[in-house]
C-alpha cells in the first residue's frame, strides 16, 4: 500500500524526534523538513539528519533562513543564554531564548512543502506543559494556524484540507520520554541543548536542557545524550 506523506518539522531534539517517530508509525512517509536559520545551537542540524536516517526519512530539507538578521532571541543573536534558571520559573514567562515567530516561520515552510508534495499533514513538536513558555506553542496558536492553513492555500480552496498534527501538545516531559522509548527513538542521537560545547555536548544549565533532564529523571531514566563533565543533573 502507499504511504500518504508527511512533513515533519525536525530540529533535532527529543521532542522533534518523537514526534517523527510517531508518524513514522501512524503510516506515513517522513519528509523531514529542518532549517539553518542563524541559531547560535546549528549543531542540532547534525542532529537531525541523524534522526531523519534513523526513522527513514523518504526526504529531509534543509533550509536556510537567516534570523540573526532580526536578532531579538539569545539563539540568535549577542544575548546570554539563561543557565540554572529553577524549574518552577520556567515556562511562567516568554523568555529571551523565544525566537520571534519561528514556529509561524517554520509552519510556513512545512505548508509550501506539503502543498507542493500533495501531502494534507504536517508534524510539529510543539508542547504546552513542560516547555519554555513560548506562545507559538500554545494548542490555539495550531488551531489558528490549521484554519490559515486551508484559508491561504491553492489545495485549501480546492478541498484538499490541511491538518496540523503536535501530538505531544499535553505531553510532558515523561511522557514523551516514554512515548519516545516505546517507538525506539534513539535519544542518544539527538541534541536539545541551547548553548552545547564546541563538539555537540549540552550545558545541562539551559532551560532546554534542565526540562530534558527533569523529562529523563521523572522517567527513572539516564539521558543518553552527550553532556560536559560538570553538568548538574548527570
Amino acid at each position: 500500500m502507499t504511504r500518504p506523506p508527511a512533513v515533519v518539522l525536525l530540529s533535532g531534539g527529543m521532542d522533534s524526534a518523537t514526534v517523527a517517530a510517531i508518524a513514522r508509525a501512524d503510516g506515513y512517509d517522513v519528509h523531514a523538513l529542518s532549517f539553518r536559520y542563524g541559531q547560535r545551537h546549528a549543531i542540532e542540524l547534525e542532529a537531525a539528519a541523524r534522526v531523519a536516517r534513523a526513522i527513514g526519512a523518504v526526504r529531509h530539507e534543509i533550509v536556510g533562513i537567516d534570523l540573526r538578521a532580526f536578532g531579538g532571541s539569545a539563539l540568535t543573536a549577542e544575548v546570554a543564554v539563561p543557565k540554572d534558571r529553577p524549574l518552577a520559573e520556567i515556562g511562567t514567562a516568554v523568555p529571551i531564548t523565544y525566537v520571534p515567530a519561528r514556529n509561524t516561520i517554520f509552519l510556513s515552510f512545512a505548508l509550501a512543502f506539503a502543498e507542493t508534495l500533495g501531502a494534507q499533514d504536517i508534524f510539529i513538536g510543539a508542547n504546552a506543559l513542560d516547555y519554555s513558555g513560548y506562545p507559538d506553542c500554545r494548542p490555539e496558536y495550531i488551531e489558528a494556524f490549521e484554519r490559515l492553513a486551508n484559508l491561504a492555500t491553492r489545495a485549501g480552496v480546492e478541498g484538499r484540507r490541511f491538518r496540523v498534527h503536535a501530538p505531544l501538545l499535553a505531553l510532558g516531559k515523561r511522557e514523551i520520554v516514554e512515548r519516545g522509548r516505546a517507538l525506539d527513538v534513539d535519544f542518544a542521537i539527538t541534541s536539545t541543548c541551547y548553548d552545547p560545547s564546541a563538539l555537540g555536548a549540552a550545558c545541562g544549565r539551559c532551560d532546554a536542557c534542565r526540562l530534558r533532564l527533569k523529562g529523563f529523571a521523572e522517567a527513572g531514566l539516564v539521558d543518553p545524550a552527550p553532556y560536559v563533565e560538570d553538568a548538574p543533573g548527570r
